[in-house]
């Protein structure tokens, strides 16, 4: 049986507005959840949960209801500062998530992990990603980040499982120095008993997660959720259908990615490259 919808206030909240919106519109077209879940290919919980602010809505759904509706741009617009107001706060219940979480699976196309990061790789994304911010703000961040890495020095860590990009082995973060060190601080959890990271090279095939972060935590009770992640949004999900789909992705790049073993060999060599690129006396 389908819970009553919470009041919504589109004073109080972006995610407020397009959850009122959305069922205005809806009511507007005489539609219901069921027929809207057919014409946009969304599933009818993940639109319930929209429509009561329970949930974000995804990012490629807003275009769709715009075409369903004949809203023009409208719940793009919608949707352009529900992202600004709520990422930070998704990130937040993702990171509550991950601390919790028995199995730890991520995919990074073009940055390193965050789990995985040295402070000094941290502090050049940060200065790059936020130029405006304060030397005090970005060591804000780099502490809060350093600090999830504690997870990993758990007596009894999660079981973790890191598939990388091969982009994110070439890019410069930071310059060759920072690199180095990165690339160096990767090769020790490469293959170890709560850790393994394999790359997934330029040659592997096309899949669903050429871009972006996707994170897969599993809690001891063995339920899933991931936070998916790409330009200028972030959304955690646990919607069944969408879960079991990521994983299922996750699990074919990690067949098509490098063995541990040919990780490794790919991450010293691109060591090598990155220490050839530091200027002498460095």
């Amino acid at each position: 049986m389908t819970q009553p919808a919470r009041e919504l206030d589109p004073a109080h909240s972006a995610r407020d507005l397009y959850g009122v919106e959305l069922r205005r519109q809806r009511q507007l077209a005489g539609l219901s959840l069921d027929r809207l879940s057919d014409i946009v290919n969304y599933s009818k919980t993940h639109l319930h949960g929209v429509e009561t602010g329970e949930r974000l809505p995804l990012p490629p759904i807003s275009e769709k209801l715009d075409v369903a509706f004949g809203t023009g741009e409208l719940f793009q617009g919608l949707w352009g500062v529900v992202k600004r107001e709520h990422t930070p706060r998704r990130f937040d219940h993702c990171l509550e998530l991950e601390a919790r979480a028995a199995r730890i699976q991520e995919f990074g196309a073009s940055l390193i992990p965050g789990l995985l990061q040295t402070e000094a790789y941290m502090r050049a994304l940060f200065t790059a990603g936020e130029p405006g911010m304060s030397p005090r703000e970005i060591d804000g961040l780099v502490a809060d980040r350093l600090g999830r890495q504690e997870i990993l020095r758990r007596d009894c860590p999660a079981d973790c499982w890191w598939i990388i990009g091969e982009a994110a082995l070439r890019q410069a973060v930071g310059g060759p120095t920072v690199m180095s060190g990165q690339l160096a601080a990767l090769l020790p959890l490469v293959n170890t008993r709560h850790t393994t990271i394999q790359v997934s090279p330029f040659e592997a095939e096309a899949c669903a997660l050429m871009s972006g972060t996707l994170i897969l935590l599993t809690l001891p009770d063995n339920s899933i959720t991931l936070y998916q992640e790409g330009a200028g949004y972030g959304e955690v999900i646990d919607d069944r259908e969408a879960v079991t789909r990521h994983v299922r992705e996750y699990d074919l790049k990690k067949a098509c990615a490098l063995s541990p073993r040919e990780s490794a060999a790919l991450i010293e060599t691109m060591l090598e490259t990155h220490e050839s690129c530091e200027s002498p006396g460095t």
